[in-house]
């Protein structure tokens, strides 16, 4: 089922877009080859054209983002995804799974991660980022406002620190092989 809110997200995105974050493209060409790849929350695939895969799968809840993502790699597949189902994948599919800027809009994050567990193979990879908060968000607030921070329309629905993020992935089953912050961003990976 389409996602109507974040296609009308999706449409106020010029169609060539923005250019991605300089230290999100360095972390996605950092995680190097692999066979098989699923990007969950691929948006239009501006990161997806940076990552190095033998076989691509482009995933997202809106129909927009992944039209324009097919565009832009045309030899990936492209899976539509139902924001609140299972993945449409079978158990270890994917040697790995990406999942950028994503998490932190996502509903039921449990099922997320339980269900990346599952299509990632033994010792499948989960490379992730996620907008960084902790003690200088919190002090940005104090200075700045909450508003600024917590928008009430902001599509924002989860704010993680590294002790949160490395918690979850934790009790998701996942073994954390690294945590940093660049830019502003959690950049994580973790095995099954």
């Amino acid at each position: 089922m389409a996602s109507r809110y974040d296609d009308e997200l999706w449409e106020l995105v010029p169609d060539d877009g923005l250019p991605a974050a300089t230290h999100l493209v360095g972390f996605a060409r950092d995680l190097g080859p692999a066979g098989r790849v699923l990007d969950v929350g691929c948006g239009d695939g501006r990161l997806s054209a940076e990552l190095d895969a033998a076989a691509l799968t482009l995933a997202d809840v809106s129909p927009v983002a992944l039209r324009r993502a097919a565009a832009r790699l045309p030899e990936a597949a492209v899976t539509e995804l139902d924001p609140d189902a299972p993945l449409p994948f079978p158990d270890g599919a994917f040697d790995r799974v990406v999942c950028t800027e994503t998490v932190e809009h996502v509903r039921d994050v449990q099922l997320l991660l339980s269900e990346v567990r599952r299509v990632l193979c033994p010792g499948g990879e989960l490379a992730l980022s996620t907008p960084a908060h902790g003690r200088g968000t919190g002090l940005a607030m104090a200075v700045g406002g909450l508003e600024r921070h917590m928008h009430p329309l902001s599509p924002h629905l989860r704010f993680f620190t590294r002790r949160s993020l490395r918690g979850l992935l934790e009790a998701m089953g996942f073994s954390v092989a690294s945590l940093s912050r660049r830019g502003g961003t959690l950049l994580a990976r973790a095995t099954r």
